[in-house]
């Protein structure tokens, strides 16, 4: 019994801290060349982490991350393995390699700015913080950028996506299973080998003992809706034995 009470407290006070941690960070003016409000997810207790790469001109004015199209097709892959976007941003924390706007390129030719290597490091620390306040069980990055700061070693997505790797970062091991990114922009999650490797790592998700825990929780929740239903992911995609990678180091690319 004394066991369970002291886990209740740890529990509240780690939700104190992270809900203190979320209003700091909005509150975070660091980068001159990000365009404010700073995204952040729920200040929620999770196993699960996601990591995004940067918000889009739509989520700053809705103060949600993945709030447009991209995010309409990242829900989207996550009901196919039984959890509805509103059960996930309220049980999965969601985060970002950076949290404000970086602006359009200026190069032209569409597409977001790639922060600079400054504001990425500047904002690490965020991630930092949140990693050592939630100790997740599960890393999901998506897109390039995302996967970098976390598998650094890892060039290409066809080497990442699919797989689930077992790696160190801001000294927390953790479950990573890296997802591309959902931009309308990109053809390579509608196309092979990328397809497969979508559905491949899909799989490892819904497979995931923090993801069945997710579902699980949200069945039991009193307010929870009718559960999504799992929709059969293709039995074609290749399987991989996990890998394990090196502690994160800095990264430049998307």
């Amino acid at each position: 019994m004394f066991s369970r009470a002291w886990g209740i407290v740890r529990a509240v006070d780690r939700l104190v801290q992270i809900t203190r941690h979320v209003t700091t960070l909005k509150a975070c003016r660091a980068c001159p060349d990000m365009i404010p409000p700073v995204v952040s997810g729920l200040p929620v207790l999770a196993e699960i982490m996601l990591i995004g790469q940067a918000p889009g001109i739509k989520e700053g004015p809705a103060q949600r991350p993945f709030a447009w199209t991209a995010g309409k097709t990242m829900f989207g892959w996550f009901e196919s393995i039984g959890v509805r976007e509103e059960a996930f941003r309220h049980r999965a924390y969601m985060a970002a390699v950076c949290r404000c706007f970086p602006g359009k390129n200026p190069r032209g030719g569409g597409g977001d700015r790639v922060p600079d290597a400054d504001e990425i490091e500047r904002c690490s620390v965020h991630l930092a913080s949140e990693i050592e306040i939630l100790r997740p069980l599960l890393l999901l990055p998506v897109g390039k950028l995302a996967i970098a700061q976390i598998l650094p070693e890892l060039a290409q997505l066809t080497d990442a996506v699919g797989r689930c790797h077992r790696a160190t970062w801001h000294g927390h091991k953790a479950d990573v299973i890296p997802l591309p990114h959902p931009s309308g922009a990109s053809t390579w999650h509608r196309m092979e080998p990328g397809k497969s490797l979508l559905d491949a790592a899909l799989r490892l998700v819904a497979d995931h003992p923090a993801w069945r825990r997710l579902i699980a929780a949200e069945a039991a929740s009193p307010t929870a809706a009718a559960p999504a239903t799992a929709a059969p992911v293709p039995t074609k995609a290749p399987r991989r034995p996990p890998t394990t990678a090196k502690p994160a180091a800095r990264a430049r690319a998307r």
